[in-house]
């Protein structure tokens, strides 16, 4: 069996492809181990040191091991000593905007001039068990969202969080005793996506970017909903460690952030109206037959299996993979990653949405917990093997410089889940994928 740290194979360039199996020199990787071995012992050891074994084996911090990727305080404390060790946590985040003279295309063509974004809060926390993701859009605000936003070139329409707890006040409390075990909190989930898509869709007619900030991921039902009636031929990419590709009956938690792909995808739900909260995205005679009509005044947002890439994909439900293989759902997991190299998979992921049609709008939804717990420890629920730091801005730079992005929503960071240090790593790391999707560029 193999040691705790003995598989240390992340050895060539972030975006590159990796010869299957490589591995470093033997010399270097028993240096490496000796140098983990000292962190996970005690994190009074040498950071000194430790850098210099980094340097030495002519690698980064960030490629050493993805069993370490624990939970633990070694995430959160440890990780950050290093860094601020060898001098990365000490180097100044420049706001420097992507011009679009440098690009082949130009940058968000399907936002109108003046470019505006418009923020838009959304503090879920019913579609799954954990208080605190509701703290989310406040605390990327207050890491300076609106101010680097503004640095970037954006014109910034800062609106209101939704008020989710009032939308839920305003519902009868008898209406509750028919909620569905398999469906867990659907009138507050589904009443105050309903919400969300009407916002959503309101500002893409305006012409300003949907820059979303959960909130848990069910708010994908309403995002994803306001901007597939906007916009119907949209490609989705879905960075997530899950697939959401849910609905009640095939749920096993009931818990509605494993399910806005589910509930909106063609053909795998076929009556909405027996989800308390959901009507509203049956047809309209079927809402009018039930008696719950919303007076839909367009067709019902549906996402065809196509128009929807999923990247970073390693825990999966067994129904769900069911569903990616026999409607033929593009997705490459983790293992395609390292297969590949994230470049090789973006470069894949581009041409499946764009390739037919290159003026075609994307919207990107980012679950934090598509990344490493060791880089993103503060989310609900959080999977060891993820994608590393750069490995993550690469995925926002890549779709941000295909100038197709038109609306971005980012979820489930969750300080409350970690200690003080990893709850602030986590939102410092959900502000830079932010700004790296709305244009921040190295040159």
């Amino acid at each position: 069996p193999r040691t705790k740290h003995q598989s240390i194979t992340r050895t060539g360039p972030a975006t590159g492809p990796r010869p299957s199996g490589q591995r470093m020199p033997s010399d270097y990787s028993t240096d490496i181990r000796t140098m983990l071995s000292s962190v996970h012992g005690s994190t009074r050891s040498s950071v000194g040191k430790m850098a210099k074994a980094s340097a030495a084996a002519g690698m980064g911090i960030r490629y050493l091991c993805r069993d370490c990727a624990t939970r633990r305080s070694y995430s959160s404390t440890t990780s950050r000593m290093l860094s601020k060790g060898i001098g990365l946590g000490n180097v100044h985040d420049q706001m420097l905007p992507t011009a679009d003279a440098a690009q082949k295309t130009q940058m968000y063509r399907h936002t109108a001039r003046p470019k505006t974004v418009s923020v838009i809060g959304a503090p879920m926390t019913y579609g799954q068990p954990f208080v605190g993701t509701d703290s989310g859009p406040a605390m990327l605000r207050d890491a300076g969202l609106l101010t680097s936003l503004s640095a970037l070139g954006w014109r910034v329409h800062d609106q209101p969080d939704i008020d989710f707890d009032a939308i839920g006040r305003s519902i009868p409390q008898e209406a509750y005793a028919k909620e569905r075990p398999d469906a867990k909190h659907s009138l507050m989930v589904g009443n105050g996506c309903k919400h969300l898509a009407d916002a959503v869709e309101a500002e893409i007619k305006n012409g300003r970017f949907p820059l979303i900030l959960g909130g848990d991921h069910s708010i994908g039902i309403g995002s994803l909903a306001g901007i597939l009636r906007a916009r119907p031929n949209t490609g989705v990419i879905w960075v997530d460690a899950h697939a959401d590709l849910n609905t009640p009956e095939m749920s096993e938690s009931g818990n509605m952030h494993g399910m806005p792909i589910g509930l909106l995808m063609e053909g795998l739900v076929d009556d909405y109206t027996k989800y308390p909260g959901l009507e509203w995205l049956a047809p309209q005679s079927d809402q009018e037959d039930a008696g719950t009509s919303t007076k839909a005044t367009s067709p019902p947002p549906r996402l065809s299996p196509a128009s929807i890439v999923y990247i970073g994909l390693r825990d999966v439900d067994s129904a769900e993979r069911a569903v990616i293989r026999d409607l033929g759902i593009k997705a490459f997991t983790m293992y395609d990653i390292d297969h590949y190299g994230v470049g090789g998979v973006m470069d894949r992921a581009l041409e499946h949405l764009l390739g037919k049609n290159p003026n075609r709008p994307i919207h990107l939804s980012y679950d934090i917990d598509a990344v490493d717990p060791i880089h993103a420890p503060a989310t609900g629920t959080a999977v060891r093997g993820g994608l590393t730091y750069r490995e993550a801005h690469f995925i926002a730079e890549s779709v941000s410089k295909s100038g197709a992005l038109a609306s971005a929503e980012i979820v489930e960071v969750n300080p409350t889940l970690s200690d003080g240090e990893g709850g602030e790593e986590t939102v410092e790391l959900g502000l830079g994928l932010l700004t790296s999707l709305m244009g921040k560029s190295i040159i």
